[in-house]
């Protein structure tokens, strides 16, 4: 299966560090967020990655790659200018093919068993499925409200009064009829937050499936900060 890695923001919140290192390079424990991502999906054999970057970033992967991953099967495309989290899909739509794929966002550590997610995907049939964790603060992120069946009523982008603490995780399945749910011609700024999973939500085409394993987000020197003191590495956190 293939991955996509959204790795092109500029990660304003944690300048000035990051005017020197893109945030998916920044080490958790000695080892760039990235490569604990890609760790993750090599476990359950997803083993070929699809790398959005922004072009000021490019020498930066490189050199990770050369560093990291030079084994691996990992291409980047690089985004000219910024396009959101639909809009840079949109870009590679014809590197996707024609199976189900997974998208990451490149800042977060995850400790998911991706079989179940997958199997959940396949049983339920919808176009797209996140990967939901419990925050005990959710109005920093997408907040999902799911029925006893596990799809998504409502999918709500940092509500004041969340009414779950169920949030994306920034880790999603997706198939290729995503794109019949673009409305340009052309790659243009759009967001699957704003853009995609509330109309999948209303046609009860996208569905949540629940993790308990461990999810950090790092975003924040805070949040950061937390990550590099707690993660315990993807081998212990198989829900």
């Amino acid at each position: 299966m293939k991955a996509i890695i959204l790795a092109g923001g500029k990660g304003t919140r944690l300048y000035p560090v990051t005017l020197e290192t893109p945030k998916p390079l920044l080490t958790v424990q000695k080892r760039p967020i990235i490569s604990h991502l890609i760790d993750g999906f090599l476990k359950y054999q997803v083993d070929e990655f699809i790398i959005l970057i922004n072009k000021d970033h490019i020498a930066d992967f490189e050199k990770w790659k050369k560093d990291f991953a030079f084994s691996l099967n990992v291409k980047f495309v690089v985004e000219n200018k910024p396009l959101g989290t639909f809009g840079c899909l949109y870009q590679i739509k014809n590197n996707v093919g024609n199976e189900p794929f997974f998208v990451s966002n490149g800042d977060e550590l995850k400790g998911f068993d991706l079989r179940k997610m997958t199997d959940f995907h396949k049983e339920r049939g919808g176009v797209a499925t996140l990967a939901l964790v419990e925050v005990p603060n959710p109005s920093s992120y997408g907040v999902v409200v799911c029925d006893t069946k596990n799809k998504v009523c409502e999918f709500l982008e940092k509500p004041q009064n969340p009414p779950s603490n169920y949030i994306s995780s920034g880790l999603y399945l997706l198939e290729p009829e995503v794109f019949d749910f673009y409305l340009y011609k052309e790659p243009v700024f759009s967001m699957v937050e704003k853009d995609l999973f509330p109309k999948l939500a209303l046609e009860n085409k996208l569905y949540g499936c629940k993790f308990q394993g461990q999810w950090f987000d790092c975003g924040t020197f805070e949040r950061w900060e937390k990550a590099i003191k707690e993660w315990s590495g993807n081998d212990n956190l198989i829900c």
